[in-house]
């Protein structure tokens, strides 16, 4: 995917034109120099651990077959479907239902699912979500993604000291430094919102769509990951993922947008609307054919399951309250 490669580039591109702008807003010339280095830093950092960091911030646990059979099978089987290398798998330890992929290529790649999603999603309505999450590895937009994620959270954290240093330090060594003085400090701290909207509308809204699309066909029914769409979308507004408010440049991960609103950074949407999105997935399903009852599952010879699986709350309760994921 050469063109995934040409938009990464230019992402971080403009991401670090921003830092280094605001280290010379902060420090003048010595400080758009150290701005520029440490952002080179940060970039071939990030390339090789952003995801490992992205995963250690939502607490996932890795699973495997022994201790997540059910969970670790549909992802084998959706990943033989889509020609790809097997990810690693991963729990999100959070009430939201949500996923999110990651990883700079098909061969470094995970897929993370949250215990709320496992909780209330069927086995088919899983599936499609692990689909689409395969589809954007498969696609390599992970790799942006990732990217994205780290290098805009560190812009935006360092606009809140800034902004906190140009209230509370108005008369400091380090404002008088700025070419601007505290104007240039408080200019860089205003940066923050514009750099969390810059990460959000530079993983294109098409994407998502084309993830959609290609998970769909990844998992052989439209209708499955429509379905789970509407549920997580339904539940996800009444459930609070304190990490992603913590951290809102990496937003754009997740399958359904996991902010509820809190603060400045929910102001610029990350995700095409989720009615949107269905209403293509129905399209789609009529164009194959496909009726909510007209295929078995297409990802795995196991029988399929009733909704609920060995990941619901039943099971869990039966098996001493515990899932698959252990």
């Amino acid at each position: 995917m050469p063109m995934n490669y040409v938009k990464t580039a230019m992402l971080l591109a403009f991401l670090t034109a921003i830092f280094v702008m605001m280290g010379y807003l902060i420090g003048g010339s010595t400080g758009m120099v150290i701005a520029f280095i440490v952002a080179l830093v940060m970039n071939g950092f990030s390339f090789w651990n952003s995801d490992k960091m992205v995963l250690r911030m939502y607490q996932a646990q890795e699973v495997s077959e022994a201790n997540a059979p059910e969970y670790y099978r549909l992802v084998q089987g959706l990943a033989a479907n889509a020609d790809l290398p097997m990810p690693k798998v991963y729990i999100l330890p959070s009430p939201q239902p949500n996923a999110f992929a990651t990883g700079r290529d098909p061969h470094h790649s995970a897929v993370a699912a949250s215990t709320g999603l496992l909780d209330i999603s069927s086995r088919e309505e899983l599936a499609g979500v692990i689909a689409h999450e395969l589809a954007h590895i498969k696609n390599r937009d992970t790799l942006t993604m990732t990217i994205a994620a780290t290098i805009g959270g560190a812009i935006s954290m360092l606009a809140q000291y800034l902004q906190f240093s140009a209230m509370f330090g108005g008369g400091s060594d380090e404002n008088r430094s700025s070419p601007l003085g505290w104007i240039g400090v408080l200019g860089a701290a205003l940066l923050a919102p514009f750099a969390a909207m810059l990460v959000q509308m530079a993983i294109s809204r098409s994407r998502e769509y084309q993830a959609d699309r290609m998970g769909a066909m990844i998992c052989g029914n439209p209708l499955w990951l429509a379905s789970a769409l509407g549920k997580i979308e339904r539940y996800a507004r009444g459930t609070v993922n304190e990490e992603a408010e913590h951290a809102p440049a990496t937003a754009h991960m997740f399958i359904i947008n996991p902010l509820n609103g809190r603060g400045v950074d929910n102001w610029f949407s990350t995700h095409p609307a989720t009615g949107n999105r269905i209403a293509a997935l129905e399209a789609l399903a009529r164009e194959m054919n496909i009726t909510q009852s007209s295929s078995a599952p297409a990802y795995t010879e196991e029988p399929a399951r009733q909704p609920g699986g060995p990941w619901s709350r039943t099971a869990r309760d039966t098996d001493g309250g515990r899932g698959p994921w252990g």
